[in-house]
């Protein structure tokens, strides 16, 4: 995933998702309330319990039809809660898609430590990342398409997303520069590769939110290998790495 304000025009389809909620399984109570402690709950818990509400609200109803009436309902709490921790609705959205990009930042950082010293290696592994049940989740890529849909006209979304786009670019530009250099590739441009990444797993993304039918994560890792594999075939085939990859 990057954090990429690229897809301005897909708000409208991202509130037409609609996973199940507690309520649609039978259950009158948001899931939320279920664990819900009001009188004993951290300040941080609290948080992160209306975040949370705010997430599965955006997720289900779209960015602009979710009040924060919608939000206290979802986790069990009374909307003078969110008003006490937020203020508006406007300082919800803000936590919320901050919460989202450390989050995921979180992973980004953890997968590329864990993924060795080879470039080729640590490349794999962040498009790996991008298509995990955790990250390439229905309910999260609706929430990124509904951030990245209002970055347009809110600067703060556009900040948020923007200081993990310039960090995410640098890695993968000089992962990309690195294989380029180990495998000698002359022709292949960092840049244009990471570029053509970025734009692939966001685009396969979308296509897992709208079109799970035609689209499953499998699919859309198989189809980043197949860009790999053509763009560095010394070091990557269909379904992961040459044995013989410069080491």
């Amino acid at each position: 995933m990057s954090i990429h304000s690229t897809y301005g025009i897909i708000l409208a389809r991202t509130a037409a998702f609609q996973p199940a909620t507690g309520s649609q399984k039978g259950n009158n109570m948001p899931a939320a309330a279920k664990h819900n402690n009001p009188r004993t709950a951290s300040r941080a818990t609290r948080r992160l319990q209306l975040i949370d509400a705010t997430m599965k609200c955006i997720a289900r109803k779209g960015m602009s039809s979710t009040t924060l009436g919608d939000v206290a309902r979802e986790a069990g709490l009374s909307q003078g809660i969110v008003n006490l921790h937020f203020e508006s609705k406007d300082n919800l959205l803000n936590e919320t898609l901050r919460h989202l990009a450390d989050e995921y930042r979180r992973r980004f950082d953890k997968t590329l430590s864990r993924a060795g010293p080879h470039p080729a290696d640590q490349l794999h592994a962040l498009m790996e990342l991008d298509f995990k049940p955790s990250i390439c989740d229905r309910q999260k890529l609706a929430l990124w398409f509904a951030f990245w849909g209002e970055v347009k006209s809110r600067p703060a979304y556009r900040k948020i997303c923007d200081e993990f786009d310039q960090y995410y670019d640098e890695v993968v530009e000089g992962l990309c520069t690195a294989i380029i250099a180990e495998g000698e590739y002359p022709h292949v441009s960092a840049s244009a590769a990471a570029n053509a990444l970025t734009s692939m797993t966001n685009g396969l993304w979308l296509s897992c939110l709208v079109s799970p039918q035609s689209w499953d994560r499998r699919e859309a890792m198989d189809a980043v290998m197949s860009y790999l594999k053509s763009v560095f075939p010394k070091h990557f085939n269909q379904r992961g790495y040459r044995a013989n990859r410069t080491q």
